[in-house]
């Protein structure tokens, strides 16, 4: 089967998105060193891929209402969405999809340097893989209490939580597209052949 993962080369540099004109590379160095975020249009572009793979996944019936992307500077590396039902695999999470794929493109388990948009709050599992890949940042939507109401069958543990006690340095957003990650929701509410895991 061919494999689900998205890659693109990264953007010309005089080629900014907007709202982001005369963001030069010595700046975009300058935020990395001091650990900002990038800017509005990256977080916003990486997003929307998970968003767009999520929306696949709703509508051929692979899992949850759940897609994540994984993006190193302007470039996207890796997008998938949740499989569980497709692959009868109750790891197979948007998130741990993505990990793999990443790791089996660059051939590194270490994923430095790379931030990962979901677009639900990660479970506790999808978490601790993105803290053993060390994934510099995670940034998602809606959260997994989103989820629970549902009736999937989450741990009521945050990422926060998990960040906290298990010290790890991954830096966490949460509530990035909250709207539209939530449409994700209705639109899985509305689906007549849906199956809650």
């Amino acid at each position: 089967m061919k494999e689900n993962v998205t890659s693109e080369k990264a953007p010309h540099p005089r080629r900014l998105p907007r709202g982001e004109k005369g963001f030069t590379h010595e700046k975009r160095r300058t935020f990395k060193q001091k650990g900002h975020p990038m800017p509005q249009g990256v977080e916003r572009k990486g997003m929307l891929e998970a968003i767009k793979s999520a929306v696949q996944g709703i509508t051929r019936g692979h899992g949850g209402p759940f897609g994540a992307c994984l993006v190193r500077g302007r470039s996207v590396v890796a997008v998938d969405h949740n499989r569980v039902l497709q692959c009868s695999d109750a790891t197979a999470h948007a998130e741990i999809n993505v990990i793999r794929a990443a790791c089996r493109k660059i051939r590194n388990f270490d994923l430095s340097g790379h931030a990962l948009y979901t677009t639900t709050e990660p479970c506790p599992m999808c978490f601790a893989a993105i803290h053993w890949a060390r994934i510099d940042r995670v940034i998602f939507g809606t959260r997994i209490a989103d989820a629970a109401r549902r009736g999937f069958n989450e741990l009521a543990i945050s990422s926060r939580m998990m960040k906290s006690k298990g010290c790890s340095a991954v830096r966490i957003k949460g509530g990035w597209m909250r709207r539209e990650c939530e449409e994700l929701f209705r639109a899985w509410d509305r689906l007549e052949t849906k199956r809650v895991y």
